[in-house]
């Protein structure tokens, strides 16, 4: 049924709120909100010169449902709620932002800095976001060489009764142990809040009061140690790809398309350090143009982070302006590169987003080359688009952990990866193992939950194969493609043999054939999983078991050692004196947990 746009559009509200595009399938297509939602609305409808793309998506709509809220704040919240929720087809998404670094100064006396990733705490302070991992340890390495701020954690901390190596090479002044009092540990923080902040020509002057200060009453090692820190704080100053002579915080952001593709390259600038650039790929962005990208991502990730004292872009300084000026408050420093350096800047950022396209495209061309080779080398129908791969590991039946991992065409899809602790079966029985695993994954599949796969590997032969082929054939779902992996001869890679359900011989792929490449590339993965899901259960059943075994120490103390001294380890190395020190604990009972952990 046609969507009758004309009497929907008589009945439609001019007051502000959010929409969505429905398909024939009850499938929401788009959502987007309005400050006029009528007007809105309709220029979806009366408009001739849509774009390809949203052409496309108007000809899908069966129904639009719209909510009107009291103002365009409100719409702005909901629409990002609803397109987190909806993942809707149209909407070019990016990631979720809270995959950035940041660098975080704890509360306290002593505050620590430690690299953070997550959701925020109330009494940290965060510094970022970074746009990779590298610039926040570079940052935080430089932290501790200049303003030598602790970074162990807090249960570390409390129990320290030397300093540590840290201290040694001096890169920490052992505030756990007294070496520095709390004035002139707070004195330490502030400089690095300030260096942090971009404040660099602040923090020098600072360094260098102090140093002169220290000449003057004849502390002349004190007067060296702040020298060293000037020296080494400007070496770092002066070692940036392109040097900025104000101490200015600045975003740069490139759109480049090639070929279909575009990616939105972010390159962050803090205090006039260029800390790198982190290239993204939207998705559901195919066919639309780079300005829309970038007035996607700015709407998307400004909604979460604090703006920078200036945005360059290299698209419409207008468009992109009035897009983020719709999600945050005030006007938007958004504006197009005019200085040497903001050039310079532009440029390394344009390039990056290409050379990120350019790998994208090879990996995706080496990915079909690929699937096309394994499409023919198991006689399937179509090249498989989703692959899962199933693999169990114990130590002689101990910790049984199954792994189930996923390629998807563009290469290993970690967030969807999946383990499994194995339990009621008999120790070291592979096969019940597999079923339970396969079973658990499965069953959510036949009851229409979760992505169907195209192809299921399993890490095994004849047997584990004819397991896998039972579980979904009492599944109901036998038309998923199934093969099992046998390790060859000798078990040396490239003498895999691929076994099949239905009968047919096995096929022995020759070592340089690209099809065997990518089964034992998703094959060895599913191995590395499973390893490590089974190592870390194995080692925590032992540790608990040790000290659940000493007479004594019940559930209220395990969880009060375990907590003074951050773990089973801590425990472990801790001396007499150290265990007496946790409440509940006696000479007698610490000299016991001491010799029975030895």
């Amino acid at each position: 049924m046609n969507f009758d746009a004309k009497s929907f559009l008589r009945t439609l509200t001019e007051e502000p709120g959010v929409y969505r595009m429905i398909g024939a399938d009850e499938s929401v297509l788009y959502v987007g909100k309005a400050k006029n939602l009528k007007r809105r609305v309709a220029s979806y409808f009366q408009r001739t010169q849509l774009s390809p793309r949203i052409a496309l998506m108007v000809a899908q709509v069966a129904r639009v449902d719209v909510t009107p809220v009291r103002s365009e704040a409100e719409a702005l919240i909901l629409e990002n709620n609803l397109i987190k929720s909806l993942g809707p087809k149209y909407n070019i998404l990016f990631r979720d932002d809270k995959s950035y670094p940041y660098i975080a100064l704890s509360g306290g006396e002593y505050p620590q800095i430690y690299y953070h990733r997550g959701g925020f705490q109330k009494g940290v302070r965060y510094f970022g976001p970074f746009p990779n991992s590298w610039a926040v340890r570079e940052s935080l390495h430089l932290m501790q060489k200049i303003f030598r701020l602790r970074t162990c954690e807090d249960n570390t901390f409390s129990n320290r009764s030397r300093p540590c190596l840290l201290y040694q090479i001096q890169r920490c002044t052992a505030p756990c142990v007294g070496k520095i009092d709390a004035a002139a540990y707070a004195a330490d923080v502030q400089l690095a809040s300030l260096f942090l902040n971009g404040r660099h020509g602040d923090v020098i002057d600072d360094l260098s009061r102090r140093m002169e200060a220290a000449s003057e009453r004849l502390a002349f090692e004190q007067a060296m140690v702040y020298r060293d820190q000037i020296r080494n704080l400007q070496a770092v100053l002066h070692k940036q790809f392109v040097e900025s002579s104000k101490d200015e915080d600045v975003d740069v952001l490139a759109a480049v398309e090639q070929g279909g593709l575009v990616c939105v390259n972010l390159a962050m600038v803090r205090g006039g350090r260029h800390l790198g650039d982190r290239p993204l790929f939207p998705a559901n962005a195919q066919g639309c143009a780079p300005l829309d990208a970038l007035a996607a991502f700015v709407e998307q990730h400004y909604l979460e982070h604090p703006l920078p004292g200036k945005i360059l872009v290299n698209g419409d300084v207008a468009t992109l302006r009035e897009a983020l000026e719709a999600v945050v408050e005030g006007k938007a420093p958004v504006a197009a590169p005019r200085f040497e350096n903001e050039r310079a800047w532009m440029g390394m950022a344009e390039n990056n987003a290409g050379l990120a396209l350019l790998a994208r495209q090879q990996v995706s061309a080496r990915g079909e080359q690929r699937l096309d080779a394994l499409r023919d080398a198991l006689a399937l129908g179509d090249p498989p688009k989703r692959i899962e791969c199933f693999d169990i590991s114990h130590t002689l039946g101990e910790a049984t952990v199954a792994s189930c991992v996923v390629w998807d065409g563009a290469g290993m899809k970690k967030s969807e990866y999946r383990r499994y602790n194995i339990a009621g079966i008999t120790p070291g029985d592979d096969y019940a193992a597999m079923r339970q695993a396969l079973t658990r994954r499965y069953e959510k599949v036949a009851a229409g939950e979760g992505a169907r796969p195209d192809l299921i590997l399993i890490d095994g032969g004849k047997g584990q194969l004819g397991v896998a082929h039972e579980v979904l054939t009492e599944l109901g779902l036998t038309e998923i493609g199934l093969v099992g992996v046998a390790k060859g001869e000798s078990r040396k890679p490239g003498l895999e043999e691929l076994v099949f359900p239905d009968g047919r011989a096995p096929v022995h792929l020759p070592p340089d054939a690209p099809a065997l490449h990518l089964i034992q590339e998703v094959r060895d993965e599913a191995h590395r999983f499973a390893v490590a899901g089974h190592r870390a259960r194995r080692a925590k059943t032992r540790n608990t078991s040790r000290l659940e075994d000493i007479a004594g120490v019940g559930p209220t103390r395990r969880r009060k050692l375990l907590a003074a001294f951050g773990g089973i380890d801590g425990v472990r190395h801790a001396t007499i004196e150290d265990l007496c020190r946790v409440d509940g604990i006696n000479r007698q009972l610490a000299e016991q947990i001491y010799n029975a952990l030895r």
